[in-house]
């Protein structure tokens, strides 16, 4: 009885092998023991565990940012290359598995062999072949489970890059919006300047006609109206385009945006803690895809290094050759073949080492990449706090600056009226209180502003599924604060 050659191989494919190459560490990164401009002793408690919609309970705003979750073609954009990392996982996946395939050939002729000539019996005619393939190549060294670990690795971190286009989005609608409402209230501030400015016009030209007063004041006014009245036209060409953003965010054609609210009526949250900066490595979106760049670039040295070793395999076939045709039925036509394969390399000029060095390399690259962003992640929320405080110094200043100014124009008025002062006093305390109206504006939008870039900066909404955070508040089965790390 003859042996086949399958019994005759070594159980080598069974040992258990080991994978070639650094195993992951994560590198060292040193956070700082408090963000510089908090408050107080740090805490656990952060901005970040609320979710987004409580920042600032505006329902139209909310409204806006669930749209721009649906529509918006950026985040589809992400959830595309999402797809695409998952299905190279998936490639990557199937190489653990063996390789099964066919080939069939059918001819007839003379002298042939497949569809070429060859010199054969005269009486032979015609060509079969049917055969089942199968190959298998042996994870001794590693190389495939470190591919699965790369490629995974990448899977995760666009999964990563998804949920950080999704926060960008949150604080992107956001902005845009509490803009747009500065805007119109920098618009309000600046008709009631034009108005203002008109009726001071129209008492210059009154006691022109009367004669108790000269063209100057009179000029000195139109220039000053009709310069309040430009502003407006550009806080309106301002507005036209923030609400264009807002439309293209929302995936929608350029047009108009219905607001609900007006800067002053939206509150700004008195309490803003910034949490643990060795927590914020474990909560912003482009850190974890850092960290995972990381994991994937550690894989592929394994790679690279288990490409010096020899690539051990198993290859079979199974099926009928016949030539000629008629003899395809005879059992002396079967064939069939099981063996064992081992390519290696012997020389290739240093293509194996620099291929390693360049895996090395990429890998020191993502290293660094990963520590930068997280220096960069914890100047993002040392900015936003100490902006925060500090505008709230500034508005309470500049609120007792549009104070004096507004009491100053209202005296200047009145002794004009009564003769004691120039047109002069009049408008420069006009003038005056003006731009001091709109940097108190400005100073109102951008304390709401620094509360949405402190979110950002913190990694809002880390512990939301994706089905609460794009609907607002969806219940959900994963615990609060569980990170879901979907598998390919």
């Amino acid at each position: 009885m003859t042996k086949r050659p399958a019994l005759l191989f070594p159980p080598l494919f069974l040992l258990s092998a080991c994978a070639v190459g650094p195993n992951y560490e994560r590198p060292k990164v040193a956070p700082p023991p408090a963000f510089r401009g908090a408050e107080g002793a740090a805490q656990q408690a952060s901005l970040a565990d609320l979710p987004w919609w409580q920042v600032f309970k505006d329902d139209r705003l909310t409204e806006l940012v669930k749209t721009a979750l649906t529509n918006n073609y950026d985040l589809q954009i992400a959830v595309s290359r999402v797809e695409q990392a998952r299905q190279l996982a998936a490639q990557a996946r199937s190489q653990y598995f063996p390789q099964i395939g066919y080939d069939a050939h059918l001819s007839a002729g003379q002298n042939q062999f497949i569809s070429g000539p060859a010199l054969s019996n005269s009486g032979s005619q015609g060509f079969f072949l049917a055969l089942a393939t199968a190959s298998w190549e042996a994870d001794l060294w590693g190389r495939i489970r470190r591919l699965n670990e790369a490629a995974k690795a990448q899977y995760l971190g666009t999964e990563e890059a998804r949920r950080g286009v999704m926060l960008s989005l949150v604080s992107d609608v956001s902005n845009a919006y509490y803009s747009l409402l500065g805007l119109q209230r920098q618009l309000e501030i600046a008709l009631e300047t034009v108005n203002s400015f008109d009726q001071t016009r129209m008492l210059f030209t009154q006691r022109l006609e009367g004669g108790v007063s000269s063209q100057l004041p009179v000029s000195r006014a139109t220039a000053v109206q009709a310069t309040a009245a430009g502003q407006a036209l550009e806080l309106q060409r301002q507005i036209a385009i923030t609400e264009n953003q807002i439309s293209v965010l929302l995936g929608q054609n350029p047009g108009a945006i219905e607001t609900r609210a007006k800067l002053l009526e939206s509150t700004v949250p008195p309490d803003v803690p910034a949490g643990l900066p060795s927590a914020l490595m474990e909560r912003r979106p482009d850190i974890r895809e850092a960290e995972q760049n990381i994991r994937a670039a550690n894989a592929q040295i394994g790679v690279a290094t288990a490409e010096f070793f020899p690539k051990i395999g198993l290859t079979t076939f199974f099926g009928k050759l016949s030539t000629p045709l008629e003899d395809v039925s005879l059992g002396r036509t079967n064939a069939w073949s099981v063996g064992m394969n081992m390519t290696g390399p012997i020389f290739q000029g240093g293509n194996l080492k620099a291929n390693k060095r360049h895996a090395v390399a990429a890998w020191e690259e993502a290293k660094l990449h990963y520590q930068q962003t997280a220096l960069n992640a914890f100047q993002d929320v040392s900015n936003a706090l100490i902006s925060r405080e500090k505008y709230d110094g500034i508005r309470n200043e500049q609120a007792k600056a549009v104070t004096s100014y507004e009491e100053a124009f209202r005296l200047a008025s009145m002794r004009y009226d009564q003769g004691f002062s120039s047109y002069y006093e009049v408008l420069e305390a006009q003038q005056l209180l003006y731009p001091a109206e709109q940097a108190l504006a400005l100073t109102e939008i951008n304390r709401r502003l620094v509360i949405i870039q402190l979110y950002k900066a913190l990694g809002g909404g880390w512990n939301l599924t994706d089905a609460q955070f794009t609907s607002a508040g969806l219940p959900s089965t994963t615990p609060r604060g569980t990170a879901p790390n979907p598998t390919p």
